[in-house]
């Protein structure tokens, strides 16, 4: 079998095993760690869509915050479906997003202004949450209330094996947006516009524009993530959802997954998510903030020491004419 037939047929193959996986494996444990590790690759996919081109957001936990507290307001308040709550989650994102990026791209706020600007947006999310308590629950948290009725429309189910295979489905489709980006011409463009601003737009591209629509597309996974993790969970609070520490936590996670690899956000995933666990069940409520702790530290060995991720190195030194040599 020829190399080019068998890269064709892996995905496949993985993609069963996947799908059968809840299947095999129904320890209710398990598949909510499985859940987790799907919904936060999805949200960390769609950071990696701004950072792989340099634009170094800070905000995007309160996109998150913006997709989560806006579906459920809308469910406990006005009654309004999940299905319909989150699309307007996500319009709602989408506009926060167009607000705070289209004067920094149209006035040339790059770097790590940008980046100040966005860490700005997250702090702002999260105050308003916090001071909107008498709605929000502010601090202590937010908890969507049960239906009465179809729990698919309300998108609430008990069984972890659905949520899973929801989660695995939402997750494809991040991969496949990613693939997208990444083989289309917005890909060069946003390239072009990373290494040079004015060369780029001397070639004929638009820079507000491109920069805008990656902008926009990351803000918008982002809220559905948050909104997912919301139905999910069914308690959200401004720590769990929203905030710079879940900014943080996103560029921790990408960067040492591997920001420039399809997968690498999922690799960065599933170590957050097993310290996260490995913390609370090894020392409790004594390492309470420990994980922040611990990712802080790791970032900066990472982006000193394997700027390039665990994903990113590994698949540079498979490639490498030494190692093959070697061999």
């Amino acid at each position: 079998m020829s190399l080019v037939n068998l890269r064709q047929i892996v995905p496949w193959i993985v993609g069963a095993l996947l799908i059968a996986l809840p299947f095999l494996n129904r320890d209710p444990y398990h598949l909510h760690i499985l859940v987790l590790i799907l919904i936060w690759s999805f949200a960390y996919t769609s950071w990696s869509m701004m950072g792989r081109f340099g634009l170094v957001s800070l905000g995007h936990g309160g996109f998150m915050g913006v997709g989560a507290y806006v579906t459920a307001l809308l469910w406990n308040h006005l009654g309004v479906s999940p299905w319909i709550g989150i699309p307007i989650a996500l319009v709602c994102a989408g506009a926060l997003a167009l607000i705070v990026a289209y004067p920094c791209f149209r006035f040339r706020i790059t770097g790590h202004y940008f980046a100040l600007v966005t860490l700005a947006l997250s702090g702002i999310v999260l105050q308003i949450i916090t001071a909107t308590r008498d709605y929000t629950g502010g601090s202590l948290g937010y908890t969507p209330e049960r239906t009465k009725g179809s729990h698919l429309a309300a998108l609430q189910f008990d069984d972890k094996t659905t949520w899973y295979l929801i989660a695995l489905g939402v997750w494809g489709v991040g991969l496949l947006i990613w693939r997208w980006v990444d083989r289309s011409m917005d890909r060069y463009a946003l390239e072009a516009i990373s290494e040079d601003e004015d060369a780029a737009a001397a070639a004929g591209v638009n820079v507000t524009f491109e920069k805008l629509k990656i902008t926009v597309i990351s803000a918008l996974m982002t809220a559905m993530a948050g909104a997912l993790y919301c139905q999910y969970q069914m308690f959200i609070s401004p720590d769990t959802v929203s905030g710079i520490a879940i900014s943080l936590q996103m560029v921790f996670a990408v960067v040492v997954g591997g920001i420039y690899v399809a997968l690498g956000p999922t690799v960065g995933a599933i170590i957050t998510i097993m310290l996260t666990e490995v913390l609370r069940i090894g020392f409790g409520t004594k390492a309470v903030g420990w994980d922040n702790l611990v990712y802080g530290v790791l970032l900066v060995l990472f982006i000193i020491f394997l700027p390039k991720g665990i994903l990113g190195s590994l698949l540079a030194w498979l490639k490498s004419p030494s190692k093959h040599k070697d061999g």
